[in-house]
């Protein structure tokens, strides 16, 4: 089950998922309106607070969550400079997989809109952070961009997921894989 939560100004989706057979639950990107978060939790326990990178829009409500939940918080080693010396619980790693209660998350790494961008998947559904829009690939054109690489990562890997996949992005609304499969070129030849 996924909760989306569209907070701050930057529309950010805040992701709350829940395991429908034992309840436990994770979050994904603690982006800001920490009461609007909590609000929709009901109660603060958690497994995990899983993020999808390090930027600062995506983790603005990182200190009031952790603090009411006291849950791990997990992100991918190439991201942890950008926290700004928050202690970090788990590195997360391509191949690797998260479990609350009878659902496991797979870990793909995504570099290209940061160095340690991720996303989350668990058929049929995809948390992919800033890597992957309806219009294309997240941000590169920025310190640490790499253009190439991020569409690298959604080739090898994103679309080779199948075509019923919900994306869910970091922004905004959501897509499926079939629907952006077929853009690839396009954003290629436009280069962002």
């Amino acid at each position: 089950e996924i909760q989306s939560r569209s907070v701050g100004t930057m529309d950010n989706n805040a992701y709350i998922l829940t395991c429908p057979v034992t309840g436990k639950r994770v979050l994904i990107d603690p982006a800001n309106e920490p009461d609007t978060i909590l609000d929709a939790l009901g109660t603060p326990t958690l497994e995990y607070i899983l993020l999808t990178h390090g930027d600062t829009d995506h983790i603005l409500a990182l200190d009031e969550i952790r603090a009411a939940s006291g849950a791990p918080v997990a992100i991918h080693p190439a991201d942890v400079h950008m926290l700004g010396g928050r202690t970090v619980d788990c590195r997360l790693q391509e191949g690797e997989d998260i479990r609350f209660g009878e659902v496991t998350l797979q870990v793909f790494h995504l570099p290209g809109h940061t160095a340690g961008g991720v996303a989350f998947y668990s058929a049929p559904h995809l948390i992919a952070g800033d890597t992957l829009f309806p219009g294309g690939p997240g941000n590169t054109q920025r310190e640490g961009g790499d253009f190439p690489l991020i569409i690298e990562g959604i080739r090898t890997k994103l679309f080779t997921l199948p075509d019923e996949t919900v994306v869910y992005p970091g922004h905004g609304k959501s897509t499926t894989i079939g629907a952006a499969r077929p853009h690839l070129q396009e954003w290629i030849d436009r280069g962002f």
